[in-house]
This record gives C-alpha cells, structure tokens and sequence, in this order.
C-alpha cells in the first residue's frame, strides 16, 4: 500500500515537472520569422500604409510617420518599388535583408536606390530595429535629401535661321530690352543630397529647357551691316526684306542714346522720293522737262539753293531728282501741290503713325502748315518734316515691292502680343512705284550715288538734312537690291555722298 502511495506521488511530481518545463519552453518561444517581418514591412511599405510600418518597429521614434510622409511630399515622390533579398543571418536573435528600389519623383523620374533592413528579436516577436537610413542610405548621419529648382537662364534671341546673333553686331540694344518678354515659369530641378560636414552632392538634375525665340534678323545681312559700321561712330543700317516687311539687318552705333528706331531726324534729300511720289500723282511726268537753277525764289518769299548752287539748266524730272536738285523740287512742289497733299502723301506712306515691329517704333511727322516757305523747306526734307530711320528704310521697301509693309522684327503673333496689331498691308499706286524705281536708278546710275562702288541692280537717293547751330549736317541713303531694301544714316555725318553711300556699298558688298 506504501509502495502504491509512492509510485502515484512519483508520477504527480513527473508530471508537475514535465508540465511546468513545458511552460517554460513555451513561455520562451518567438513568435513568426525575420523573413515574415520583413516581408509584411516591405508589403506595407509598397502600399505607403505607415501605420502597418510602425506596428513592425521597434519603439519606432515619434516622428516616424512624419518623416516617410515629408520624404514623399518634398521630393514628389510618386510611386516606390522595392525588391527584397535573402534573408542573412536569422540566428542569434538578429538578421539583415538587403534590397532595392527605385522611387519615381514627379519632376526628374526614376531614382534607384539600395538600402538594408535590420531586424531582431524583441519581446520574443520579430521586430524592424529602424533608422533614418532604412528610408534611405543617404539620411544616415542626419543627412537630407533636398529637390530644388534651377533657375532658366535669360531668353535666347536668335536668328531667322536658328544662330546666334554675330557678336558686336550692334544689335544689342533692342535685343537685351527684348528678352524679358520672353521669360517664362519655365526652370529645371535637381535633388541634392547634404550630409553636415560633407559639400552638398547633386543626385540628379533636369535642365531647364532653353528659351530660344527667333527674330527676323538675317546672321549673313545683319553681320554685313555690323561691319559696315565699324569704326563709324554716330551711324545706323537697317535692312528689310520688301517681300515680307521682314527686319533683316538692325545695325545702330548712334549716340547719346539715340534710336534708328524710335528717334526722328530731318530726313533731308530721301524725303524727295515721298514730294516726288505726290508730284508724280499730280500729274509730272518723269520725262517732263524741268529747270534746276543754282538758285530759286519764290515768289515774295525767301530762296533756295541746290548744293554748290550748281545750276543744270532745263533736266528732264528723273534727272533733277538723280542729281538731287532743291530748286526743282521747290518750284514744282509750290506750283503743283499744297502742303494738304505732300502730308497726305506722306501719311500714305507710312508717316504720322507708330510702327508694331515688336520693339516698338514710328514713321515720322510731317506737321501741318500754312506758311509757304515751312511747305517748301518740308518738300525737301527740311523744315518740320522728321523720320527715323526705319522709316526710311521701310519706305524704300515699300517702292521695291510696291506694296507698304509694316516692318517688324520678331513673328506676326509675338509683334501683336507685344506691340498690336500691325497696320495692314497697303498696295501702293503702281504708275507712281514704277516711275519711282526708275528715279531711283538713275541716281545710282548717274546721279549722286554714281562711281561710288556700289554693286550691281542697286536703286536709290542720298539725303544730307541740315543739323541745327553749327553742327554738321547728317547723311542718309535710302535704296535696295532685289528684295533686299536697306536705310544709312549717318548722325552729324556730313553729305550723304560722302557719309553714308560708302557704308551702303560696304554693306552691299559684304553680303
């Protein structure tokens, strides 16, 4: 009976034993896998659930969820792939999973990366033992990852033919104002990595796309007309294509802040083709028999003088005009029209109006006038009467093609953003252009631009308009060849012989 009572206590104590050891094993059991972790971490991760994230972390730090949502926003993270290795070292309570990735951010694409995810045992569960390097390598060490813009550069004017416009062209003065036009939200971006004690590391960058916007300026024309600048103080070219209106060549030296564009000057001698355009619709012949006397007065009124005071007799219209005679034009302009007619003449042709070349601009003005004498020194280019060079330019296009054209110097649409609406094109009286374009071949051919080393099929008229005081007077000549019509304007430069046609031939030749 003894013997019985004591194998029972024996098998109760084995028991007791056995079960409190099975306790203990029990109690000393972890729970899941390092690889379970790590995948259900990377799941969350993919779907951007931070709060799955941070269940898997050990005593994840308090901004933790603030620093995946910052990365995400600041960087314009739009999406994240990642691609888990094999799990190293499980035993011992700790193991490592190496992996990549590529997030792709909204302004510069895909970005690959490599990282490595820790984790251990911690109150018997497997656990992500995070740092600022598991959102990635480079945030170790109280790293940042910055994505800034890069700032465009100014707008690039270029040529009609997509080139840079030649240096020292002369052009600068309206191209450098320009180009704020053109300036656009347009930038690039660049991530930067910054590690304090370490220089700042550009990651990746976009450049901004280069804002480039074409002119009508011709690299060959406007080059020509640069050069035939050069060491010509006080001097202007402009150069425009008959055809289109187009600006070619805008080539201008002039001081004190003088504008070929803007400023206006007495036109002199060129404006002679406008009194000529209106004489010629007054009925004078190109043929017609005129005199061009040293001198001339008007009836009881004051006189007028030809250059010299050369008197060449009786000279056929053409020939007073080729050899520039004031005389002529005086007598003819004070018997036939009125100064209602040499201003309405004008306003056809361009005057008394602005001009929307894109940079801005005018004609010139011929003001009204009831004095007979003002009417006769106007007939001439003196007197009221001003124009600026594109002006005059614009107006020896319009004789080329027969047809007055608005200049302007960037493409219709930007000349109408910028400036409006240009001025329709106006056909010109064809009997008046065709007896214009003879006139102003005979000037060449015969007359005050003969001998002077201009090329080939080149029409036109030389201009010296009296400066005020004591000042020198200034040189013009207006002309064209094909379809290429073109204004020299020499300030303070003397006659327009001897100033301003050896710049045109230059010109000329150059191209």
């Amino acid at each position: 009976m003894r013997r019985r009572r004591l194998m029972v206590l024996v098998v109760a104590l084995v028991a007791v034993l056995g079960a409190g050891a099975f306790a203990v094993m029990a109690s000393s059991r972890v729970r899941g896998s390092a690889s379970e972790t790590a995948a259900a971490y990377f799941a969350a991760w993919r779907e951007g659930d931070i709060l799955a994230m941070a269940r898997l972390v050990h005593q994840p730090p308090a901004d933790f969820s603030q620093r995946h949502y910052a990365l995400t926003e600041e960087l314009h993270i739009e999406s994240i792939q990642l691609t888990p290795g094999q799990v190293k070292g499980a035993g011992g309570g700790s193991a490592e999973v190496p992996f990549s990735g590529v997030r792709q951010l909204a302004e510069l694409g895909a970005w690959p990366f490599t990282g490595m995810l820790r984790l251990g045992v911690r109150g018997r569960t497997w656990k992500v033992l995070w740092a600022p390097e598991t959102l990635h390598p480079l945030l170790k060490d109280g790293g940042t990852l910055e994505l800034g813009e890069i700032e465009a550069s100014a707008a690039e004017l270029v040529t009609r033919e997509g080139h840079k416009i030649p240096n020292d062209s002369y052009a600068e003065a309206y191209l450098h104002p320009l180009k704020p036009e053109f300036e656009t939200a347009n930038h690039g971006w660049e991530l930067v990595s910054k590690v304090p004690g370490r220089p700042a590391r550009r990651l990746l960058a976009r450049a901004p796309e280069a804002n480039v916007e074409r002119t009508t300026l011709s690299r060959p024309v406007q080059a020509a007309a640069a050069r035939a600048l050069d060491g010509v103080d006080d001097s202007a070219v402009i150069a425009i294509r008959p055809s289109t209106g187009e600006i070619l060549a805008l080539a201008d030296r002039l001081k004190d802040n003088h504008s070929a564009v803007r400023d206006v000057f007495p036109p002199g001698s060129v404006f002679k083709t406008i009194t000529a355009a209106a004489l010629l619709k007054s009925g004078l012949d190109p043929s017609a028999q005129v005199a061009c006397p040293g001198t001339y007065t008007i009836p009881f009124h004051r006189a007028f003088q030809n250059d010299g005071q050369v008197d060449r007799g009786v000279v056929s219209f053409t020939d007073a005009f080729a050899h520039s005679c004031n005389t002529t034009f005086v007598q003819q302009a004070t018997t036939r029209i009125d100064a209602d007619a040499l201003r309405e003449t004008a306003d056809a042709w361009g005057f008394g109006r602005p001009i929307a070349t894109g940079i801005g601009g005018t004609c010139g003005t011929m003001p009204d006038t009831d004095d007979l004498d003002m009417f006769a020194a106007d007939a001439i280019g003196q007197g009221q009467v001003v124009a600026t060079p594109l002006c005059m330019a614009a107006l020896a296009a319009a004789v080329q093609s027969g047809v007055r054209r608005s200049p302007r110097l960037l493409s219709k649409e930007q000349v109408r953003r910028i400036d409006g609406p240009p001025h329709e094109d106006v056909p010109m009286d064809q009997a008046v252009v065709s007896a214009l374009r003879d006139m102003m071949a005979a000037v060449v051919d015969h007359g005050t631009a003969s001998e002077a080393g201009l090329p080939e099929g080149v029409a036109g008229k030389t201009g010296t308009a009296e400066a005020p005081g004591d000042e020198e007077s200034h040189g013009w000549f207006i002309g064209y060849r094909d379809d290429l019509a073109f204004c020299v304007f020499v300030r303070h430069g003397g006659s327009g012989r001897r100033a301003a046609v050896p710049i045109a031939a230059r010109f000329l030749n150059g191209l």
